[in-house]
């Protein structure tokens, strides 16, 4: 194979134990079943370099990609939490812990962060996290688009309300990979439903609004392999003409990308199928969801 494999999704979730442990005592505080607010624990870089280097670099290894985009655990994000110097605070650590290991492994790993999202809407404190993460040499922004975790309370992402975090990627021409966190609802698995809904769900809200009209220079990548749009692909045409829209072709695809994290040699080839080469990124979400034999 020639050229270099570039795996765009990719995810640290092999986290040591004192990760977990502050995330706790942090929800905690958060929800007021604590007092306390907790430090942020240091984890020594051989810590860091002995999990990567037996399980996201082992399997890259195995897998024979030559480069990873990393960024925290997507289901970790936690976004719901109201308290925002909380998920501040939560991000630049999560942050740093990616930051770290791709100084590691720098010929292994680049770096992808999280924002410091909230239900309540304020994308100030996620602009300030993009630009520092942007000057520390991060590629990619993973973007929540239903901070609530399942409940989808806020306005959908061709609001202008969400216009201040576009027009800061724009500036930084960073793309965004959008991705939610864990789901708060029993009725809604996290990443059996809650993913591929969002995903689905942002295709559509792209289908319906006039995102790239006010965004032109705007890049997003819609991952696991688009949800169910590839699948429904007719369904989403359709639906552009209902509502008099120009085709998706023109319209959508110039900004969107897919990646190929579907776990299956059949769905990438409907991928294939369906999607032109062009909007399609290799992704295997390493470390992922599921294990399977293909």
């Amino acid at each position: 194979m020639t050229g270099l494999t570039i795996d765009c999704h990719g995810h640290f979730t092999s986290e040591p134990p004192e990760f977990h442990e502050f995330r706790a005592a942090q929800t905690a505080y958060a929800e007021g079943r604590s007092t306390e607010r907790p430090e942020e624990p240091f984890i020594p870089d051989e810590t860091l370099r002995s999990i990567v280097e037996s399980n996201q670099l082992r399997v890259q290894r195995e897998r024979g990609s030559d480069l990873t985009i990393l960024s925290p655990r997507a289901s970790g994000m936690g976004h719901h939490l109201a308290e925002p110097s909380i998920a501040a605070q939560w991000a630049r650590f999560s942050n740093e812990t990616i930051r770290r290991i791709c100084g590691l492994f720098p010929r292994n790993f680049v770096a992808g962060c999280q924002l410091p999202q909230t239900v309540a809407g304020d994308f100030g404190p996620s602009v300030a996290e993009l630009e520092r993460c942007a000057e520390a040499g991060f590629v990619v922004a993973n973007v929540n688009p239903d901070p609530s975790g399942g409940f989808w309370s806020g306005p959908p992402l061709t609001d202008p309300s969400w216009d201040p975090l576009w027009n800061a990627l724009v500036a930084l021409d960073m793309p965004a990979m959008i991705h939610v966190s864990a789901s708060c609802s029993p009725a809604v698995h996290t990443t059996g439903a809650h993913y591929l809904a969002a995903d689905t769900a942002v295709f559509m809200q792209l289908v319906t609004g006039d995102l790239f009209e006010r965004h032109p220079a705007l890049r997003l990548i819609i991952p696991h392999g688009g949800g169910a749009a590839p699948y429904h692909w007719g369904r989403y045409r359709g639906l552009s003409d209902m509502l008099g829209k120009s085709p998706i072709a023109e319209r959508i695809m110039s900004n969107v990308s897919f990646d190929t994290c579907v776990y299956h040699q059949p769905g990438i080839d409907l991928l294939f199928r369906v999607i032109d080469a062009r909007n399609l990124l290799f992704g295997s979400e390493l470390l992922g969801a599921v294990k399977g034999m293909d």
